[in-house]
């Protein structure tokens, strides 16, 4: 599944589409430390977080993640929404917890892999 086909799902809340949306998305990745997912996180992973500032979109940026999902309903400040615009990263947004969005995440993944 593609970055493009995540948002075109209209599973999330689309808060900025960035610069690579055919990029491909691996697997979902959920961590709330920034440490953590600095050294764990996978290269084109949808990393679901709670995280809501710059440092998580640098780390997204270092970890080479393909998007970054808010959940729980948790926002990025105005400052994050302009990295994320600025360094085109996709963002979007879940009312649902963080193991439930990357539930859906792996799912989609799962069924998309499934009709190859």
């Amino acid at each position: 599944m593609t970055v493009k086909e995540l948002i075109d799902s209209n599973l999330f809340e689309l808060i900025n589409a960035g610069g690579e949306l055919g990029r491909e998305i691996k697997k979902p990745f959920c961590c709330d430390l920034l440490s953590i997912a600095m050294g764990k996180a996978t290269e084109g992973c949808a990393w679901v977080t709670v995280m809501g500032n710059m440092n998580t979109l640098a780390v997204a940026s270092l970890a080479d993640a393909a998007c970054v999902v808010m959940a729980e309903g948790a926002v990025l400040d105005e400052m994050a929404v302009k990295k994320a615009v600025d360094q085109e990263i996709t963002v979007l947004k879940t009312e649902l917890p963080i193991f439930d969005a990357a539930l859906l995440i792996y799912q989609k993944l799962s069924h998309d892999e499934s009709h190859l």
